[in-house]
């Protein structure tokens, strides 16, 4: 690419994050030279991202990498990728749920699908997992919806809802619910659940690291000690998971768990993975709600009884709220449908400058 590269880019905020979407065909085919644009186009290596559009955190520098897909019964491919802030990285081992639910709108603003009256649903594989998730969004007359009355917590307003309904997303990246071969392990004297269900976590009951589990996101990013411990069993549960060394990498995730006490199901603390998240991931979501229902998890022994099959989870900015549906498989559980409902709203939309 040159000086004076242009490039079609949309930013969308996508549930409770933000992000560029690019057509795959407009990035680069080789992947460090794709990387490289990514990270420049971002503003990375810099924590203000002021040379990018970028926004200075974690949950600001993520980009949804779209196309028309060649496979049948699927319509759209989306690789997502997590840019680094203060590193020049770009990381395409995980997904991201809430970035996947403006997929629509871009897909939309691109002519990528036709729309349908009152409402259309796509089949989108996830590249990132290797899995299906059914997006479906109010299009009446064919023309997408962005207003409405549908609120999610860490999001001001209100919008059209998007459902996302994820499909066998059961060992989703290492191949097994449970990595490790069983829902509980000791690591550094605390017990964890090592699980992969739409993403690979790694869950800690929080009062086994000293906290109540409740405290704000600022209070855990100050929180030194505690950031060194978690970083510790996370390195250590990679290896355990088959991952590898993680140091470089935003997986697995990890979760603390207590209680709820705001009348949901259980309390989270998502971290990505060095700091916590200010509401909480859609995967994430998905991986605990599955756990809360599964025997001998940490997440088990804490969650509030379950009578429907929805669990809300609590988080720093509010709830989330997943439908998991769970049957019996011939080896261990499979994680057959995991639905939830967000928003998304198109920010803007045009060509971004890259010297890469």
């Amino acid at each position: 690419m040159t000086q004076t590269s242009y490039i079609a880019c949309m930013m969308i905020r996508g549930g409770t994050s933000k992000g560029a979407y690019f057509l795959s065909d407009d990035l680069p085919k080789d992947e460090s030279q794709r990387n490289e644009f990514l990270v420049d186009v971002m503003g990375s290596g810099d924590n203000q991202q002021i040379n990018g559009i970028g926004g200075g955190t974690s949950l600001t520098s993520k980009v949804a990498i779209v196309s028309q897909s060649s496979e049948v019964n699927v319509d759209l491919d989306y690789l997502f990728a997590q840019v680094g802030v203060e590193e020049r990285t770009v990381d395409t081992k995980p997904s991201c749920g809430n970035i996947l639910s403006g997929i629509v709108a871009f897909a939309s603003e691109n002519n990528l699908l036709p729309l349908t009256h009152p409402s259309t649903t796509i089949r989108v594989k996830n590249i990132n997992t290797n899995t299906i998730i059914e997006v479906s969004a109010e299009t009446p007359q064919g023309v997408l919806q962005y207003e409405g009355d549908t609120t999610i917590d860490g999001v001001p307003g209100s919008g059209s809802p998007i459902l996302l309904n994820f499909l066998n997303v059961g060992g989703a990246k290492t191949g097994k619910l449970f990595p490790t071969g069983q829902p509980s392990d000791i690591i550094e004297g605390v017990e964890v659940t090592c699980i992969d269900a739409a993403v690979p976590m790694v869950h800690i009951v929080a009062k086994d690291l000293g906290i109540a589990g409740n405290e704000s996101k600022q209070e855990l990013d100050e929180n030194a000690l505690l950031l060194a411990k978690i970083e510790t069993i996370r390195i250590i549960a990679g290896e355990l998971m088959g991952l590898g060394d993680v140091r470089g990498s935003v997986l697995p995730k990890v979760s603390l768990l207590s209680p709820a006490t705001q009348g949901g199901h259980i309390t989270s603390r998502y971290f990505v993975p060095q700091n916590c998240h200010a509401s909480h991931a859609v995967t994430g979501a998905i991986c605990i709600a599955a756990a809360c229902n599964l025997s001998g998890t940490v997440a088990s022994k804490v969650v509030d009884t379950i009578t429907s099959e929805t669990v809300v989870i609590e988080h720093p900015s509010g709830k989330i709220e997943v439908n998991i549906q769970i049957e019996q498989g011939p080896k261990e559980p499979i994680i057959s449908q995991a639905a939830l409902v967000r928003t998304a709203r198109p920010l803007f939309k045009g060509n971004v400058y890259s010297k890469a």
